[in-house]
């Protein structure tokens, strides 16, 4: 797809993926209600409700305000949450939920940006404990994710330490470049969301993978290339000399990580209030 070689005499470069709708065909977030459905953390009209936000989603149908107030529920949702009970949900189905849903076409671009000399970072809205285990999976060299906090008694708080979205998206891209070394006139980025226009922007190389609405407008008006990727599969599939971390690891991981994202949208919306009315 890229065709190009990497010359080492210039500056590192790097290419930075978002996660949901870009890497993986899914909300990472919104795929494990069902599971705590099973498990008794959350009722029947909570997993409707979540399913119908899943649709919204993956249709692109559904505007900021409408996103924010599905996700400060769901951050509401999940305050409170025994992370041992979370880890024990999760443990039967973090395979079948997450590993078939990877797009072939990202993983193969991963590959050639790998094989061109290029790091390769996963920026992505969800938590950290869930995306670290998918970008090793991937053979992700970094990654940037939501980061929640967890109280004394080993639940979630609900508050955050850091939120990955919108422009602290393209904070941390600029804070890598500058730690790392990497030239951003010669990076590339890829997202599905407007939400990521900061982090697109921020790049040399930009492109919109499956794009919504406001993103698509967006790509079209600054002709940037847009990608469209519909070929789901499994890594083990696809990648058979990779081998898969150890299942309680990943387990730990998506437990957290599912939840910090739908909390982080409160520290964002705290942030953008704060500054309004500063």
């Amino acid at each position: 797809m890229l065709g190009l070689v990497e010359n080492h005499s210039l500056p590192r470069t790097a290419a930075f993926f978002d996660l949901d709708k870009t890497v993986i065909a899914k909300s990472s977030t919104l795929t494990f209600s069902k599971s705590f459905y099973q498990g008794g953390l959350i009722n029947r009209r909570a997993v409707l409700r979540t399913a119908y936000a899943q649709f919204v989603f993956l249709a692109g149908g559904a505007d900021h305000d409408q996103m924010e107030g599905m996700r400060e529920y769901l951050s509401a949702l999940c305050k409170g949450w025994n992370v041992q009970q979370v880890k024990e949900i999760v443990a039967e189905t973090l395979h079948d939920l997450i590993d078939p849903i990877i797009y072939d076409e990202a993983a193969s671009l991963i590959e050639e940006h790998h094989a061109a000399g290029r790091d390769v970072v996963i920026v992505s809205t969800s938590g950290a404990e869930v995306v670290e285990p998918i970008g090793e999976l991937l053979g992700a060299d970094r990654v940037v994710a939501t980061r929640m906090v967890v109280g004394d008694d080993g639940c979630f708080t609900g508050d955050v330490e850091y939120y990955a979205y919108g422009p602290t998206k393209a904070e941390a891209v600029k804070d890598l470049a500058a730690s790392e070394g990497y030239d951003l006139a010669r990076c590339y980025a890829y997202s599905d969301s407007a939400t990521d226009v900061p982090m697109l922007e921020s790049v040399g190389h930009p492109y919109a993978v499956n794009p919504d609405r406001a993103l698509r407008r967006e790509a079209t008006a600054r002709q940037w290339p847009i990608l469209v990727f519909n070929k789901p599969v499994s890594l083990k599939q696809r990648l058979p000399a990779i081998k898969m971390p150890p299942r309680s690891a990943l387990v730990a991981a998506a437990a957290v990580g599912a939840a910090a994202a739908t909390a982080g949208i409160v520290w964002y919306a705290s942030r953008r209030r704060d500054a309004a009315s500063a």
